[in-house]
């Protein structure tokens, strides 16, 4: 095997690992009002919380995971979120009521933080700066076919199998990807560069980590970015059939929208070594920001309700930007981590997917079957995550020292 082609085989890897959280999330939208059906909706919960405590699943088990991948290396803590992940998806498989469909995706959410924090960490060891940033987005235009092709598929599974399939799939991806790193994926920390697993030194490290301003603020604007894709998750399936009555034909529209994450990926893993992830970053926030504004007033102008066609421009602007971000932000906040990597890679994923998680949540509680709360979303979004990063590029980028 060549070099280059292992690299490539990495990537891929890498990306259908990463991928692993998005197809947790989309393949499971259209089945959500027939698992709300078939299990009942017990106010508080509702099935918007089958997507957003997920997401607050994973800002645990990120906390854990990333630790023990310095600690025992980065492919042991992947096949440990794997187990994990297992357990949780049979739990909701076999469920009786949304609450243990909810601690299935919980435990799910916990697992699947091994693959998201371990191939990041992973690309951590072997790239730096803006060449991360290129690989980050290479990635991310793998698998953002994904989201593409997910809710389609799961929904031909779901009318076959009925929404208890999709669990059944996802166990067995994670099987495949489970036994594709064990035969085929190198360690990419040295036991020598490890760190042992020591609460005390975790917090030693994880304070001199959240102490430097640059990363932390770039953890709270991530959250808010990734909060305004999370709003979109939990309410999608909500919305288009509320305010267009559309059903069946879901997935194409999520699927065109999502075309425009893809397109951004791809474009910017072209543009970001030529113009750098902190000039790409800033256009990304500017472009959110704008078309969440540009949607509220067309909202308000149409009484919540804008023409579909209106509604997909403005929406594929927002997620074009929010593509341009995902790689960049990450790699920015990557930077300044050094040895720590592990760690912050946790640190970051935890804290961003926290924010994330009551953004979502305290946004989603003004849905009103119009798109006016996405459409704030995506403005408040974009313009704090916009001022939090201005600040936070001015701060050090040395790498943090870890403490051993």
């Amino acid at each position: 095997m060549t070099s280059q082609t292992s690299f490539r085989e990495r990537i891929a890897l890498y990306a259908l690992l990463t991928s692993l959280t998005s197809i947790s999330i989309d393949a499971l939208l259209p089945g959500l009002r027939q698992i709300g059906a078939d299990v009942g909706v017990a106010p508080p919960l509702s099935t918007q919380h089958i997507i957003s405590l997920f997401i607050l699943g994973m800002a645990f088990g990120e906390l854990l995971l990333g630790p023990l991948s310095d600690a025992m290396g980065r492919k042991k803590a992947l096949v440990l979120g794997l187990g994990v992940y297992a357990l949780g998806t049979i739990i909701a498989m076999v469920a009786g009521s949304l609450e243990m469909v909810i601690l299935g995706r919980l435990l799910q959410g916990v697992g699947v933080s091994g693959p998201k924090i371990a191939t990041r960490a992973m690309i951590r060891d072997q790239f730096e700066g803006d060449a991360m940033a290129r690989v980050m987005s290479f990635m991310f235009t793998l698998f953002i076919l994904v989201p593409m092709l997910a809710p389609a598929l799961a929904q031909g599974i779901i009318a076959v199998g009925g929404w208890r399939s999709v669990f059944a799939v996802y166990l067995a991806v994670a099987g495949l990807l489970g036994l594709w790193l064990v035969l085929r994926q190198p360690e990419t920390l040295p036991p020598a560069k490890r760190i042992p697993f020591r609460p005390r030194l975790l917090l030693l490290n994880g304070r001199r980590i959240l102490s430097n301003r640059r990363v932390t603020l770039l953890i709270v604007a991530t959250g808010l970015v990734f909060g305004a894709q999370l709003l979109y998750l939990s309410t999608a399936a909500d919305l288009f059939f509320d305010a267009y009555g559309i059903g069946q034909t879901f997935p194409l529209y999520f699927a065109m929208l999502a075309t425009g994450v893809g397109l951004a990926s791809f474009l910017n893993a072209k543009l970001v070594q030529r113009f750098g992830a902190e000039t790409m970053a800033r256009y990304g926030f500017l472009g959110l920001a704008a078309a969440g504004l540009v949607m509220l007033a067309v909202s308000a102008s149409w009484g919540g309700r804008p023409p579909l066609a209106v509604l997909m421009v403005l929406g594929f602007a927002a997620f074009f930007a929010i593509g341009v971000l995902f790689g960049n932000l990450n790699a920015m906040a990557m930077r300044s981590l050094g040895q720590v990597a592990g760690l912050g890679a946790s640190l970051i994923a935890s804290g961003s997917s926290l924010v994330a998680t009551l953004f979502a949540i305290a946004m989603g509680a003004f849905y009103d079957g119009t798109t006016l709360n996405l459409s704030a979303g995506f403005f408040v979004a974009g313009i704090s995550a916009l001022a939090l990063a201005e600040i936070a590029v001015r701060g050090d980028v040395a790498p943090v020292e870890a403490a051993r």
